[in-house]
């Protein structure tokens, strides 16, 4: 075999043992997507299915997705793996109380509002995704409003400031 032939062969052997290593690479994350939806698990409702709310913080306008029984505050934002800009979930309770959150199986990191039965907004905090820490307000209120981490500084909104267009509690 010349030389040309074995320079020829051995640039075949590299390209296939490249592209072996390419498609080895690139298999787990071509599979991530499929992964991440099916995170979600059999009974669990779909963002769609949550009634929605139009709320506002000042001049900004939220969509918010309402979950106002044991169910759907349990399940809460679980699985989700993205929030649209202005969009989150308010949490309507029965009673004025002290409402604690935790982040288990929550995908994305949220920052909450706790909100008395008024509106007004009570205390305000920071919660790191798939963590299982308190997130208790100081303050009795009867709503939540978990948004997109940093929301509610980006906007100026701090405790004091209201939250209009809440449902009633049932």
């Amino acid at each position: 075999m010349n030389l040309v032939s074995r320079i020829r062969n051995q640039r075949q052997s590299l390209g296939r043992a490249l592209r072996a290593c390419v498609l080895a690479l690139a298999l787990p994350f071509a599979a991530f997507p499929l992964a991440q939806a099916q995170t979600m698990p059999p009974g669990a409702k779909q963002p769609s299915d949550f009634p929605r709310a139009k709320l506002t913080a000042g001049m900004y306008v939220i969509d918010a997705a309402v979950a106002a029984n044991d169910a759907d505050r349990e399940q809460g934002l679980m699985y989700r793996t993205k929030l649209g800009a202005n969009e989150g979930m308010l949490f309507v309770f029965n009673e004025n109380a002290v409402h604690c959150f935790w982040m288990k199986n929550t995908l994305i990191p949220l920052s909450i509002a706790f909100i008395r039965a008024d509106g007004t907004v009570t205390d305000i905090d920071e919660m790191q995704a798939e963590t299982e820490n308190n997130h208790c307000p100081r303050n009795n209120g009867v709503y939540a409003l978990e948004m997109s981490k940093g929301w509610f500084t980006a906007k100026g909104i701090k405790p004091g400031m209201q939250i209009k267009g809440l449902p009633q509690p049932q």
